[in-house]
């Protein structure tokens, strides 16, 4: 088992814990991730693991006009509508799994599990920390996505510049915060450009 392999366990082994103390509001509430409840980033995670697959991706893509982002925001939908002891039972059982969708890498599923975790975490008031060594390489993987997250045409142009940590990237208007700031404006959190500064958070803004 690779680093990266280890450190989706760990961390979906402290998501795991964190998912364990809410109560049934807070498992409605709305994530930081936009339109989806709690418990529907729990069941995209799980998806993204394929403990809820059912072999409906292909039908739910053809469902929402083979628009990528609508077929993952109703599959996580979908998913969300099993009984919260039936997610908090798939999620354990993810702890342990390493598989990934085809064309995704461990990379994909760590970036993708420690984001949603902040999803979850910073929506419900305890948005806790990330570790470097995993707030690394999510940066590192996300910072060239581009079709499915949009996050490539979101940045370009800018020089973004970790506080925190040794980590820049891009030239550009520079964009100064933390890395997990960075990391999840990056991925479209519009909450955590507050926690941003510098000549490009502006434009960076105007992306969202």
């Amino acid at each position: 088992m690779n680093d990266t392999s280890t450190m989706i366990g760990e961390r979906r082994t402290y998501l795991m814990s964190y998912l364990e103390t809410l109560t049934p509001e807070q498992w409605d509430a709305p994530s930081l991730c936009a339109q989806w409840r709690i418990r529907d980033v729990a069941g995209h995670l799980i998806e993204g693991s394929n403990k809820f697959a059912m072999g409906k991706g292909l039908v739910m893509l053809a469902k929402n006009g083979f628009n990528m982002n609508k077929s993952i925001a109703a599959s996580a939908i979908e998913a969300g509508k099993h009984s919260t002891n039936d997610l908090l039972q798939a999620m354990r059982e993810t702890v342990s799994m390493r598989n990934t969708p085809p064309t995704t890498k461990a990379e994909d599923r760590l970036y993708d599990t420690v984001v949603h975790t902040q999803d979850i975490r910073s929506a419900t008031g305890a948005p806790g920390s990330v570790p470097e060594a995993r707030l690394r390489i999510a940066l590192d993987r996300l910072k060239n996505i581009g079709t499915i997250l949009g996050t490539k045409k979101r940045i370009v142009g800018l020089k973004l510049v970790a506080t925190d940590m040794q980590w820049t990237y891009g030239d550009g208007p520079e964009v100064h915060g933390t890395g997990e700031a960075l990391l999840m404006a990056m991925g479209g959190r519009t909450v955590a450009l507050d926690d941003l500064n510098g000549d490009g958070v502006t434009t960076l803004r105007s992306r969202r």
